[in-house]
């Protein structure tokens, strides 16, 4: 029998290469003579970086990049195995995470760490770069980003703005004369999930800002100024992103990527998948496995599990997925080609010790899985 194992993380309990590891331990209790290929995933969020590294056997560098707020924070990046590949995640150097509650504050926050790996990747001579925008802390339309890379953004006196989305109520001109020439020369693929434009109800301050601290005033104030800088920064590139799907991703990172960059918004598990050459493995599989942290209504809307079924099933492969919870809508999945889906907890248990148990757990459900495979394959129907 040949499985494929792709699973996402169990975010806070195991990623995405201890659960592939763990549910190949589980298979070969029952099967110890399958072949098992292990491919680690994540659709563009936490976790990118560690599944892309690992499915394609490359490196994790480690780099001292500006936070949120300005502070110094420990950030990494990868470059995969071809060597010509960087994979980032913006969430490392710009992520809601490395900010306490009570210091986060989405007019202030600034994506500059972001644009330092960035240039990390092009000053390694990098020609292809992956990012993923998920769990941002910011709201400042990717400025910061650009001015780590040469732009500058200036008010009418022709002074430097401060970092941070409010301040881009003043802005009246964007330089991009010092602009990094080696961006033109990269392909840049921005794994990203979300169709939100950068402004106005659905933008990304109404409906982002709130979770990154924002109160109804701030809100208004930032998407105010959010649309000043789509105004001048249409102006310096003669681009019109700002109503464009997910320009309005990652507080407006993604609109600054689309302004300042050559980018492509895609979804990210389709930009995953296709890096680690998937297709190729699934062709010749008898069985394919996945699996995430809970399985919801939310699952069905693109997440990886379903990102996996839905090339699986181009080659008419079974795919069942083992969650960690399933949640309301979750057989939705059943028709976004995944044949069956179970969680991994044997019974009523703590949050905590799920948690904490996550590789076990999973390691048991893989075997009881398997077993049920066994018997299957033993009926004459």
């Amino acid at each position: 029998m040949r499985i494929v194992v792709a699973p996402d993380s169990f975010k806070g309990s195991v990623s995405a290469l201890g659960v592939a590891e763990a549910m190949e331990r589980g298979i070969r209790q029952v099967f110890p003579d399958a072949v098992v290929i292990k491919v680690p995933i994540a659709d563009g969020g936490e976790g990118t970086v560690e599944a892309l590294v690992a499915a394609t056997g490359g490196q994790i560098i480690k780099q001292t990049v500006v936070g949120p707020l300005g502070e110094p924070v420990e950030a990494y990046w990868g470059v995969l195995a071809d060597e010509e590949t960087a994979v980032i995640e913006m969430a490392a150097a710009s992520g809601l995470p490395l900010l306490s509650k009570e210091k986060r504050d989405p007019r202030l926050t600034t994506t500059y760490g972001t644009g330092e790996l960035i240039k990390a990747a092009l000053d390694r001579g990098l020609k292809k770069i992956i990012i993923g925008i998920g769990g941002s802390a910011t709201n400042d339309g990717g400025t910061g980003m650009a001015r780590a890379l040469g732009a500058r953004f200036l008010d009418k006196l022709g002074q430097d703005l401060p970092e941070g989305g409010a301040a881009l109520a003043n802005l009246s001109t964007v330089d991009l004369s010092g602009l990094d020439p080696r961006l033109s020369e990269v392909t840049l693929l921005v794994a990203c999930d979300v169709d939100n434009p950068l402004c106005g109800p659905r933008g990304a301050s109404a409906v982002y800002g709130p979770q990154k601290g924002a109160t109804p005033d701030m809100v208004q104030q930032l998407d105010s100024a959010l649309a000043c800088y789509a105004n001048a920064a249409k102006a310096a590139t003669g681009r019109d992103v700002a109503r464009l799907p997910g320009a309005g991703a990652a507080g407006g990172l993604g609109a600054g990527l689309l302004f300042f960059t050559a980018a492509a918004l895609r979804p990210g598990v389709e930009i995953v998948l296709e890096t680690v050459g998937f297709r190729t493995m699934v062709e010749a599989a008898d069985l394919v496995i996945t699996g995430e942290g809970r399985t919801d209504f939310q699952t069905a809307f693109g997440k990886a599990p379903v990102g996996v079924a839905k090339i699986a099933k181009e080659f008419r492969k079974p795919v069942i997925c083992l969650s960690g919870g399933l949640g309301d809508g979750a057989d939705d999945v059943l028709a976004q080609g995944i044949d069956a889906v179970m969680s991994i907890v044997p019974g009523p248990m703590a949050l905590e010790d799920c948690i904490l148990g996550g590789t076990e757990l999973l390691e048991a459900a893989a075997a009881r899985l398997c077993r049920v495979i066994k018997v299957g394959r033993s009926l004459d129907c």
